[in-house]
């Protein structure tokens, strides 16, 4: 007696799961992170993890000129529109699949007039709403094309943050190169005036007999060295400048113009003071960052997002693969009005309405559904190996950085060491040549020596600040901004 009502349950579950749907989507596992627990050589913990992605860019570049160039670049570069714009797209083909679950439902009206055998008219009039092949999506065929929509969706706007931080990035540290050709022209001037005033010096000497033709060719050889390697400067400080156009997709601001002029050369400022633009790099002060542990990484990198985002979106794929070998239902119908008169078509007695399922098995097909699964699970894979390179990559960029913080800083103390150096040097051999202690060929030495010295400062100098910078880019820092900042952009 109890039979019966165990089966009416049964089969209404069994109906109730029908209509529902289910889903041959596998469950989606994260990968293990295939990197170390700690970066090499640091003692990174938990407990100083407060990470860079946390912290806004303004609050991290707290040059004013700077951040205004950050400012123009987000608001005007066309890489980062279309970044935005390709987010647009993706939610547009998102909400074309989740228009998918739905019927369509639409108005339509036919009229047709024939001539008949018997010499009239045959009149039909048909108004009414229909729903045309909509899929009963009892295998969740369609829903797994709605989720796959969705991880593309979500991995553009990722690959849009990816896009936002390698521009905040690219802007600053082109900024830099421009602050360090503008030090480094500042140092060529200033040696090649120097170079000049040796050059008289050692042929007036000549023309007393108190140098030889030795010395002013080694003096003329080190002018002409010295406009070579201000020619040179000169066409790199043109090159940086029209990258940073580029990327700002704009002229430089007034306000970048102005601290970019250099001051004028001091022809008679000794040998022994090595040139420097005011506000250059030597004003630029970035805030510290925490390491923090790798694992930070899979939710503060966007592109590591990005990344598993395709993953999710391959392995929904497979579900709608899967789906391919049973059975697909749709349904048409309609309800209205027929007539055979234009007037009548809404009188009592003309409504009416059609219903058409249609069902569709997969019999034989070639292989067709198979091929797809197959391909199917193999971009699973491919996901899977990008998803794995993306973490070693982001560990790798990371643990570069690290080791280059401590040996630029390491670094940038000894050359502005051996830069006192040379130039106590220069102004000892200055003071002995002018004596008669020392000969020409120490002191045109020395200051060569003074020159390198200040070209290896500054670009040791720029190393070391370029290295903060894709700290922070490394560590997903570039995404955050105030809400002043956001609302401009």
């Amino acid at each position: 007696m109890s039979f019966r009502p165990l089966a009416r349950i049964g089969i209404a579950q069994t109906a109730t799961l029908l209509i529902a749907g289910c889903s041959l989507m596998p469950t989606y596992e994260r990968p293990p992170a295939p990197v170390a627990p700690q970066w090499p050589g640091t003692a990174a913990t938990a407990d100083n993890a407060s990470a860079a992605a946390e912290l806004a860019w303004q609050d991290f570049f707290t040059d004013a000129t700077l951040r205004e160039l950050i400012d123009t670049a987000l608001r005007n570069n066309r890489d980062q529109r279309i970044a935005l714009l390709r987010v647009e797209q993706a939610r547009a083909q998102l909400g074309i699949r989740r228009a998918d679950l739905f019927p369509t439902l639409a108005a339509t009206a036919t009229g047709s007039r024939t001539p008949s055998s018997s010499g009239g008219i045959n009149s039909s009039y048909a108004a009414g709403l229909t729903v045309t092949a909509y899929e009963l999506d009892f295998f969740g065929r369609v829903a797994s094309l709605k989720e796959q929509a969705l991880a593309q969706y979500l991995a553009t706007t990722e690959a849009s943050q990816t896009a936002q931080i390698s521009l905040i990035a690219t802007v600053a540290q082109s900024w830099l190169n421009l602050l360090a050709d503008e030090e480094l022209l500042a140092a060529s001037h200033q040696t090649l005036a120097t170079r000049q005033d040796s050059l008289k010096l050692v042929s007036l000497r000549l023309q007393y007999g108190a140098s030889s033709e030795l010395d002013q060719n080694l003096a003329e050889s080190l002018l002409q060295g010295a406009r070579v390697t201000l020619a040179q400067q000169t066409q790199k400080r043109a090159l940086d400048e029209n990258a940073l156009v580029l990327l700002l997709g704009q002229a430089l601001p007034e306000a970048a113009r102005q601290r970019l002029q250099a001051r004028p050369v001091d022809t008679q400022q000794a040998p022994s003071q090595p040139a420097a633009l005011p506000g250059g790099l030597t004003q630029l002060q970035f805030a510290e960052l925490p390491a923090g542990l790798p694992s930070d990484l899979l939710t503060r990198r966007p592109d590591i997002r990005q990344a598993e985002q395709l993953l999710i979106a391959s392995n929904a794929n497979i579900g709608a693969a899967r789906a391919a070998f049973f059975p697909r239902i749709a349904l048409t119908a309609g309800a209205g009005s027929a007539s055979s008169e234009l007037a009548g078509l809404f009188k009592n007695g003309s409504w009416g309405f059609t219903l058409a399922p249609s069902l569709v098995l997969p019999i034989f097909d070639a292989g067709r559904n198979q091929a797809n699964l197959d391909a199917a699970k193999a971009g699973r894979d491919i996901a899977v190996a990008q998803y794995e390179q993306a973490i070693q990559s982001a560990f790798r960029e990371v643990a570069d950085a690290l080791a280059g913080r401590d040996t630029l800083a390491s670094q940038l103390q000894a050359s502005q060491a051996q830069l006192q150096a040379e130039a106590g040097r220069a102004r000892l051999t200055q003071l002995r040549y002018d004596n008669g202690a020392a000969s020409q060929l120490e002191s045109l030495d020395a200051q060569r020596s003074l020159f390198a010295a200040q070209q290896a400062l500054v670009q040791t100098r720029l190393a070391y600040l370029q290295n903060q910078i894709a700290l922070y880019k490394t560590l997903g820092g570039g995404v955050v901004a105030r809400p002043s900042a956001q609302s401009a952009q």
